[in-house]
C-alpha cells in the first residue's frame, strides 16, 4: 500500500444550507408583496369611503339624462334631485340636524354645509322647495341646468368619510 495514500483522512462534506435567513432576493420580493398589499389596502379604502359619493353623482348624471330626453316631467326630477340631496345628507350628517329640515330651513341648512353664503338660498336653489308645490310655474331650462351644477357642486364639497 502506497504510504501517502494512508495519510489522508475523509471526506468532509459541507453543513446543509439551511433555509433561514433567506438570500437577499427573497427578502426584496418579500418587501415588495408587503408594499403591494398595503397599497392595494390603502385603495381598497379610500374607494369604500367615498362609494356614497360615486353612487349620488350617478344618480344626480341619471337625473340630468333624463331631463335632456325629455323622458320626464321637469317637477318630477327636480323632486327627484330633492330628495337625492336629502337622502345624502341625512347619510353624512346627524339625522337630528337634517331629518325635520324643510323649505328656508332646509336651503339655510345646504348652503351651510356647502360654505357659500346663499347659493341654495337664491332663484336656482329655491326651485327645490317651489316647483314640487307650484304647478302652474314654468320651469326654464337654463335654470334647471343650473340647479344641477350646484347640487353636483354641493355633492363634491361634502367631507369624506364617516358623519
Amino acid at each position: 500500500m502506497n504510504p501517502a495514500l494512508s495519510q489522508l483522512h475523509d471526506i468532509h462534506l459541507p453543513a446543509r444550507i439551511s433555509w433561514w435567513p433567506p438570500a437577499p432576493g427573497w427578502w426584496l420580493l418579500f418587501a415588495l408583496v408587503l408594499l403591494l398589499a398595503v397599497v392595494s389596502y390603502v385603495l381598497y379604502r379610500l374607494r369604500k369611503r367615498n362609494h356614497w359619493r360615486r353612487f349620488a353623482l350617478d344618480e344626480l348624471t341619471r337625473l340630468r339624462e333624463q331631463n335632456a330626453s325629455r323622458q320626464s316631467d321637469p317637477r318630477t326630477v327636480i323632486s327627484e334631485l330633492s330628495i337625492l340631496l336629502r337622502r345624502v345628507a341625512v347619510s353624512r350628517f346627524p339625522r337630528e340636524e337634517t331629518a325635520a329640515l324643510n323649505g328656508d330651513n332646509w336651503l339655510a341648512f345646504l348652503d351651510r354645509s356647502l360654505d357659500e353664503s346663499t347659493a341654495f338660498q337664491s332663484d336656482t336653489g329655491r326651485l327645490l322647495i317651489t316647483i314640487p308645490y307650484r304647478p302652474e310655474m314654468v320651469v326654464d331650462a337654463s335654470a334647471l341646468s343650473a340647479l344641477f351644477t350646484l347640487a353636483e357642486r354641493w355633492l363634491k364639497k361634502l367631507p369624506r368619510g364617516k358623519k
